[in-house]
């Protein structure tokens, strides 16, 4: 059933199924929209396909088929009592057929087969339509295991369990238990893998039959073995004591059946750098830097130094600091107002107390000196609009004299600057100046 036909089903004017809202028919339309939508962002964004898997990922063919058989067997299982729901039940089976066999049914399952942002079981799905019609309408009664049918006779994308490989052989240690039950067959189940066994942890042996290192037999019978661990230093042992080792680990020799602990430090199998020292550890050994103070150590401190490092003098045993500023003939910091002060194996020259370094030089340390400050430098702004005013009044009252005299024009002039002054008093600007003056803001 291809993508036409599917969509031309879901066309069909079918009844209303009783207690689902729409028709199916709108359901069924919606569901292959929905489906074109998908399967274009499939195309647009592919999984991974048989040939350009990523190495390691040599069962996902088989896990995605597997998982599109088992969604598709819980939608026959969600479906199975089912029917069509409509009024006329004979008409249904006479016109329809039955539902349970119907291609309405298998619309309905399809629908949920696969997650809407499943991209891989998309692509499978529409890879295998024909397979699943072909299934759904002739082979179904003949071979009722889908998945067997479908992932293993059709797709060749799965073995039965016990198997691995193009051709299903069987896994090392037989079909019936692979790898004695100890491990898991490589590519068991899918059309690829090696067969070979990887062991769980404690088991070996090309068949996990046998224990691995660090492991011996707690118990055994024929078709089980039960692998126990050794005492921690036993690399093979006949049981858990410290007395069983039949093998050391490494870091360990054999001692009458006892691992004895390896003192690498003192032997040559110790490798650590010019300046650095050995440390014991059980089977092994670390690498430790030596004291600031040494040139090549034989352990921790200042007291066990090879050589005095650079800085350093020897009293006795131990290398200590030795102090430039006080052991020196000349003074060490030449600079002005420069001090000297030791440090562990050196020294530093600072700046005197009361001074800093400023471009290379020591300072005294006090802020910089301020610009004197002019005649109006700190005036208000309310102060500048009150000086303004009074100004413009001095400005007024010699017009006013003027004026007084009968000159016309300075008379004009008098009248004007009243009318200027008498706006600026009358804004908000004037009110919100004069109170703020008023109260010393």
């Amino acid at each position: 059933m291809g993508p036409r036909r599917r969509l031309a089903a879901a066309l069909l004017p079918l009844p209303a199924r009783r207690g689902r809202g729409p028709g199916l028919g709108g359901a069924l339309l919606g569901a292959a929209l929905l489906g074109g939508v998908l399967l274009a962002a499939v195309r647009a964004h592919p999984g991974p396909d048989r040939d350009g898997e990523r190495e390691g990922d040599g069962a996902e063919p088989c896990r995605a088929c597997r998982g599109l058989a088992d969604s598709f067997s819980r939608g026959l299982e969600r479906t199975e009592h089912e029917g069509f729901g409509g009024g006329n039940t004979a008409w249904e089976e006479e016109k329809l057929a039955k539902y349970q066999h119907s291609e309405t049914r298998l619309l309905e399952v399809l629908e949920s087969v696969c997650a809407p942002s499943d991209f891989a079981c998309h692509q499978l799905l529409e890879q295998s339509e024909e397979h699943v019609e072909q299934w759904w309408f002739h082979e179904r009664q003949q071979h009722p295991d889908f998945f067997q049918w479908l992932c293993m006779d059709r797709l060749a994308l799965c073995c039965p369990p016990g198997t691995y490989g193009p051709d299903c052989r069987p896994c090392a240690g037989g079909p019936r238990q692979p790898c004695s039950g100890n491990g898991r067959c490589d590519g068991d189940g899918t059309r690829r893998g090696t067969g070979l066994c990887v062991c769980s942890p404690g088991y070996g042996g090309p068949f996990c039959a046998e224990c691995g290192d660090g492991y011996y037999e707690a118990s055994r019978n024929k078709s089980h073995l039960v692998c126990a661990e050794c005492y921690r230093a036993c690399g093979r042992c006949t049981g858990p004591e410290d007395s069983s080792c039949l093998r050391c680990k490494r870091g360990w020799m054999l001692h009458e059946h006892r691992c004895i602990d390896i003192d690498e430090c003192g032997t040559e199998m110790a490798h650590c750098r010019a300046n650095q020292f050995c440390v014991n550890t059980e089977g092994s050994y670390e690498c430790r830097d030596c004291s600031t103070a040494c040139i090549g150590c034989m352990g921790a401190g200042p007291a066990r130094c090879k050589k005095c490092n650079k800085g350093y003098w020897r009293d006795g045993a131990k290398c200590l600091d030795v102090d430039e500023c006080a052991s020196a003939e000349e003074p060490v910091c030449t600079g002005a107002q420069e001090v000297c002060e030791n440090t562990e194996g050196s020294y530093r020259c600072v700046c005197a107390s009361g001074h800093v370094r400023r471009d290379g030089h020591c300072v005294e340390d006090k802020p910089p000196d301020a610009p004197e400050k002019g005649f109006f430098d700190d005036v208000t702004e309310d102060e500048v609009v009150v000086l303004q005013q009074m100004f413009f009044g001095v400005m007024i009252c010699a017009l006013a004299t003027l004026a007084a005299k009968g000159d016309m024009v300075f008379t004009a002039i008098f009248i004007g600057a009243v009318a200027a002054m008498a706006g600026y008093w009358l804004s908000d600007r004037s009110d919100r100046v004069l109170d703020g003056f008023m109260k010393g803001r």
